[in-house]
Order: C-alpha cells, then sequence, then structure tokens
C-alpha cells in the first residue's frame, strides 16, 4: 500500500497518470477498454485479431495467428497466455504485471501465474457462481430488486413448462433464461408446441431455470463498480437486441444508444438504486470490480425490472467509459483498477453517484453497434473495412477517412469510428462477428426500430466485405467467436 492514502479524483488522476505497474487487457480484440490506455500510463492491451494492423502504440498482437477453431473468448485468451511471442512481450514489459479480462476460466488464472500476471478479478468460484442467473435472481429478489414476474423450476416437456407456468400465473407466452448464456444465447422465447421444440435439447438439459412473463419492453444497461468505499453507477444507455441486419441470434444482444434522457428523472433515479443493490449483493458475496446490469422497461406500465446480473466487463463498456461523466471525473473502470492495485484511497462514492446522476452533456448521443454476419454461406474474406474513422454521405454511400485508435475524434453524425475484427483470409460464416462501428445519434427510433440513418451505415461497411467461396479442398473450422 503507499504510505500516504490518495485523496479525492485528482490524486487518483495524477497517480493513474503516473502508474509504473504494467497493466494488460487480455482479449481477442481491445473494443471492450478502449480509451483506458489515455488515463493509465503502462496500459496495454494483448490481442489476437489484428484490428489496428501495428498502428495502435499499446496493442500487441502476435504475428501468428493461423489458428481458427476457438469455441469461446476465454479459448482465445488461454491462446494468447501460451504464445510464446506475447509471453515474451509481457517478459519484456517487466516484473508484477497484472491483467484483466471480459471472459475469462480456472486455467486462466493459472496461465496468468505462469505468466508472472496477477489477475484483477475476485476468484473464479465466485465469478462463476454469480454469473448464474438464476443464483442471482434469487439473490436481488432477497434484496427488494424485482424481476419480471417469474418462477424457478424445470420442464421436461411442453406440458410440464405450461403446468409450472400456470401455477405462477404466467400465461403462456413466455420468455426462459438458463442459468449461463451470454449475448442473449441462454434467452429463450416460448408461446407454443413449435417453439418448445426448436429449444427443447437445450431446456431439457438443464437443472433449474427461470420462466418469465413476457413484456413488451426495452432493456436498458447499466454499469457499476464494487469498490470498498461502496458502488459507483455508471450512466444508463438501451441496447440494440434481435435485430436482423445485426446479428442472426434472436433476443442477441447487438449493441447499445447513450443519451441523457434514457430515462426520464424518476426512472434514472429508480435504476441507479436497483444498481446498487446490486452492487451490496454482490459485495456481501465476496465479489469486487465491475460488473454490468441489464434492466428492463416495462412499455406498458413503465415498471423497471430486473434482467440480468453480468459480474463482468461488458460490450458496454466502451460506451460507459468515454461518457462526458467519465472525462468530467474519471472512467467507471479506474474504479475497478484501484481495488487491485497497491494504493489505499478515500472517495466520496455518493458524492460521485450524485454527480452522475445528475448528468453532464445532455445534448451529446453516442451509438454503437456490432454488426455479425447473417448469411449461412461459408466463404473466404478477401477484403475487410479498415479501421479508423468512415463517413457516410448524403447518397448512404461509406468511404474511409483517416486512421483513429477510438472514436474521440468524430466529428458528428455523418462519421463514425470503425474496428474491424474480421480481416482478409478470415472465415466468413453466420455468427461470425466482422466489426464494431460507433457514431454520433440515434441508431434507433422512438418506438424502437432501426433508424434510416443506422441501416445506411450497415449497408455501407457491409458493402466493404468481400469474400470468395471456400475450395472443395478447404478445411471447414468450427464457427470463431469473439463476442464483445
Amino acid at each position: 500500500m503507499t504510505k500516504t492514502p490518495l485523496n479525492g479524483l485528482s490524486d487518483i488522476r495524477a497517480f493513474f497518470h503516473t502508474n509504473t505497474v504494467p497493466l494488460y487487457f487480455i482479449s481477442p480484440t481491445p473494443f471492450n477498454l478502449l480509451g483506458i490506455d489515455r488515463w493509465v500510463r503502462n496500459f496495454f492491451y494483448l490481442s489476437y485479431f489484428d484490428s489496428y494492423e501495428g498502428r495502435h502504440p499499446r496493442v500487441f498482437v502476435p504475428r501468428r495467428r493461423d489458428r481458427r477453431d476457438f469455441d469461446s473468448m476465454g479459448d482465445v485468451c488461454n491462446h494468447l497466455l501460451r504464445d510464446p511471442e506475447a509471453l515474451e512481450f509481457i517478459a519484456g514489459r517487466g516484473r508484477g504485471g497484472k491483467a484483466c479480462f471480459v471472459m475469462l476460466d480456472e486455467e486462466a488464472y493459472a496461465l496468468a501465474k505462469d505468466a508472472g500476471l496477477d489477475v484483477m478479478h475476485p476468484p473464479q468460484n465466485i465469478r462463476h457462481q454469480l454469473d448464474s442467473k438464476v443464483v442471482m435472481t434469487r439473490l436481488t429478489d432477497a434484496a427488494g430488486v424485482p424481476s419480471v414476474p417469474h418462477v424457478m423450476g424445470r420442464a421436461g416437456s411442453y406440458q410440464d413448462l405450461l403446468a409450472l407456468s400456470e401455477g405462477a400465473g404466467l400465461g403462456d407466452d413466455l420468455v426462459i433464461n438458463v442459468a449461463y448464456g451470454a449475448a442473449g444465447s441462454g434467452t429463450f422465447f416460448i408461446r407454443g408446441q413449435r417453439d418448445w421444440d426448436e429449444c427443447a435439447a437445450n431446456l431439457v438439459a438443464q437443472p433449474e431455470f427461470k420462466v418469465m412473463r413476457r413484456i413488451r419492453n426495452v432493456e436498458v444497461c447499466l454499469e457499476g463498480t464494487v469498490t470498498r468505499h461502496g458502488t459507483v453507477v455508471g450512466p444508463p444507455m438501451t441496447s440494440l437486441v434481435g435485430y436482423p441486419e445485426l446479428t442472426s441470434t434472436k433476443g442477441g444482444w447487438c449493441g447499445n444508444d447513450i443519451w441523457r434522457e434514457v430515462l426520464s428523472p424518476a426512472q434514472t433515479h429508480t435504476a441507479r438504486e436497483m444498481v446498487g443493490k446490486v452492487g451490496d449483493v454482490l459485495s456481501e458475496q465476496g465479489y469486487r470490480g465491475y460488473f454490468e446490469v441489464d434492466l428492463l422497461r416495462d412499455l406498458d406500465s413503465g415498471d423497471l425490472y430486473l434482467g440480468e446480473v453480468n459480474p463482468r466487463l461488458s460490450g458496454a463498456s466502451p460506451m460507459t467509459n468515454l461518457t462526458t461523466e467519465a472525462f468530467a471525473d474519471m472512467p467507471l473502470f479506474l474504479f475497478h483498477l484501484l481495488e487491485y492495485l497497491d494504493v489505499d484511497y478515500e472517495l466520496d462514492i455518493g458524492e460521485i453517484n450524485a454527480r452522475w446522476e445528475r448528468g453532464y452533456g445532455e445534448d451529446e448521443v453516442w451509438g454503437q453497434m456490432i454488426i455479425s454476419e447473417t448469411a449461412q454461406d461459408i466463404e473466404i474474406f478477401t477484403a475487410t473495412p479498415a479501421t479508423g474513422i468512415w463517413r457516410l454521405d448524403e447518397a448512404g454511400r461509406v468511404s474511409y477517412v483517416r486512421p483513429a485508435q477510438d472514436w474521440s475524434s468524430v466529428n458528428d453524425e455523418s462519421e463514425a469510428f470503425y474496428m474491424r475484427v474480421a480481416a482478409p483470409g478470415d472465415i466468413r460464416c453466420e455468427g461470425a462477428q466482422l466489426g464494431v462501428l460507433i457514431t454520433r445519434g440515434h441508431l434507433q427510433t422512438e418506438d424502437y426500430q432501426l433508424t434510416e440513418h443506422c441501416r445506411h451505415w450497415i449497408d455501407g461497411i457491409k458493402a466493404r466485405f468481400v469474400s470468395t467461396p471456400l475450395s472443395p479442398a478447404a478445411p471447414l473450422v468450427s464457427r470463431l467467436v469473439a463476442r464483445a
């Protein structure tokens, strides 16, 4: 610990600007923590996908990237922690390094230790337990955080499901959450035998799941950080969910809109109180650090319900960490770092939360979309759009304008920052992530359809991808997963 505690945000900002500990974000791409290197000295991104083609001074990508059979983000991270060139890069930065991730498993903890790195996350057993939607629903129910009317149970047939639902008065138009599943992959919408049949193999295998009444809702997400002084809560944003232009997964997350009027002032206060209570629950279970909460706003009643809790960084983290609130004080992720660095500090978390609830930048609107392949053909990319600033003209055509490391230099709604994931030589297949686009302005209308402006961006960027069919002799590989 430092001998003299850091007192307030000015001391803490200075501490990070003079940081001497090598810090690594290990993930398929730098996406989730883009821009943090502007705030923290000696912060590096260790990535597998070559989004920047060597042009980002803090991004390290091993030269050998011929493996394509990854099953998950965690699988990519473990591969990086075994890569000789990556290990050489870590060793070259000196001892005492620390690492953070989006997804990691027990093996990642061991591999990080072998590489001389401390992991800046709670122990795996705590993270795994709290990642369960079933466990978190029970804990948050007890803490007074309401969920959509629901029941816990299991079912071996559609008739079993109906009996479970009718016993709780939920009706027959249902949403089911299994305990584990990211980016909407663990959510199922069931109204009738046919819907059940399509997902029965998955549901029958579950020891227990959460059955909810389906409501007309929009998803609102907020992130927070559990600290020794309390929970800091970030600004609310809406989610893009299930748009077939962006994702092939029904109910799959594919982006966010963030602006001051996401919720009314009263709803914003309620939402922040709910997230604060979730932080209290996590703290009681021994959790420290960053987390994300999906809330469901009922479009008929206006009520807010808990959707799910993700005890980790998320795809919404870039929006949270580069908002006006972050620049006025500091990014939410830096509160996470404080919990895992050898430093003592004093902060009035209540004052920070009150200031962030009042908000800044009332005219600032940002949107991000995660663009995935939705066609079923399997091909090889021969050309993909480059990372940088792109422009959309009045005719709906997009063109590359200039290189950039993030979206801080986006001028107006005619420009966007695009970060590529898919590169020439990668497999083009359904579900493969193509890239991320961030721009000023709304991506959704008031009735939650994609705006015309958003559709022009999607069409314009997708038109920049060129691919060719696989040759008959080319090996088929497992789908590459690199969820944000």
